[in-house]
């Protein structure tokens, strides 16, 4: 990062604040020239070499660091996060998703018994007062990075026998092969959340550190069968959707 740099490389007096150019130069260094978890030089470093004073180094480096673009490590530097997945929104397993992105899931099973639920998940499913359901729970990994909790309530009438399967193994695919069922349809409901001190252990990350939670109702043969939530890393995920242009009907097509 301290080779001779090309004019848009370097910081110079403007109507540009100097830390906001700074910030673009090693954003530019990030993306085109440092792999994930690549160190990058310090402070004093940094500030030699682009002729600026330390604060102006320090916050474009907290700006990067707010992005998602670097992550610091105390007592050990700062250094390139790694990159975010794109999350988008259809129905598919965590297990075929990975293998589509060329890495290797894993599942561990966290929790497997059958009990009534709390009265929101039991509504969801359709399920009578004091009636049970199974209850799930597993962590999810890519390539041996813990990357998702789940837990989930599953209806036992529309996925019978689910606690007997390979639940290390895709559950959608092991629904598919045993039963001939499939989830047919989903609402999702996304939001984030700090970490608890539960789930970040489960993750290896710290407590209060950001996750994107999803919950996702499914149905099988147009019944409700699965409620479920995961907790994925924030550090590790960002979520994409495409967004066309509607009209409601009750506005007749007026702008």
């Amino acid at each position: 990062m301290t080779a001779p740099r090309p004019t848009q490389d370097r910081v110079v007096d403007g109507p540009t604040p100097k830390h906001a150019q700074l910030r673009e130069i090693l954003r530019r260094v990030i993306e085109r020239e440092l792999p994930p978890g690549s160190p990058i030089a310090s402070e004093r470093e940094l500030a030699e070499s682009y002729g600026v004073s330390r604060l102006t180094v320090r916050s474009a480096i907290g700006k990067l660091v707010e992005e998602g673009l670097l992550t610091r490590a105390r007592g050990k530097g700062t250094f390139t996060a790694a990159r975010r997945m794109e999350l988008q929104l259809y129905l598919m397993s965590f297990t075929g998703d990975m293998r589509r992105r060329g890495l290797e899931p894993s599942t561990e099973v966290l929790e497997k018994e059958v009990r009534v639920p709390p009265p929101p998940h039991a509504r969801a499913l359709g399920l009578g007062q004091g009636q049970p359901a199974y209850r799930l729970a597993r962590l999810r990994r890519a390539d041996g990075v813990p990357l998702a909790v789940e837990r989930g309530w599953y209806h036992p009438g529309h996925v019978p026998g689910l606690l007997d399967l390979d639940l290390t193994q895709s559950l959608y695919e092991q629904i598919a092969r045993h039963h001939d069922l499939r989830f047919d349809h989903a609402r999702q409901t996304v939001w984030a959340e700090a970490a608890d001190r539960e789930t970040s252990r489960l993750l290896g990350i710290r407590a209060g550190d950001p996750l994107l939670v999803f919950r996702r109702i499914s149905t099988t043969r147009g019944e409700p069968a699965e409620d479920i939530t995961s907790w994925y890393r924030g550090d590790r995920y960002q979520v994409s959707m495409q967004l066309d242009p509607t009209v409601p009907a009750e506005d007749g097509g007026n702008p």
